[in-house]
């Protein structure tokens, strides 16, 4: 997990996890439009996924 990352998921929840997939995409999106604060932890969560 680089600092970049962490960044983007803090700043633009969805930006962080483009390169993850379509799937995690769309489901920080939608996070994202329910909340800010449930798509940063969302992302965090996928961004820190070693999978």
């Amino acid at each position: 997990m680089s600092l970049l990352r962490v960044l983007l998921a803090i700043l633009f929840p969805p930006l962080a996890v483009l390169g993850k997939g379509c799937g995690s995409f769309v489901i920080v999106f939608l996070l994202t439009l329910c909340g800010w604060v449930p798509g940063v932890i969302g992302a965090l969560v996928i961004v820190n996924n070693s999978n």
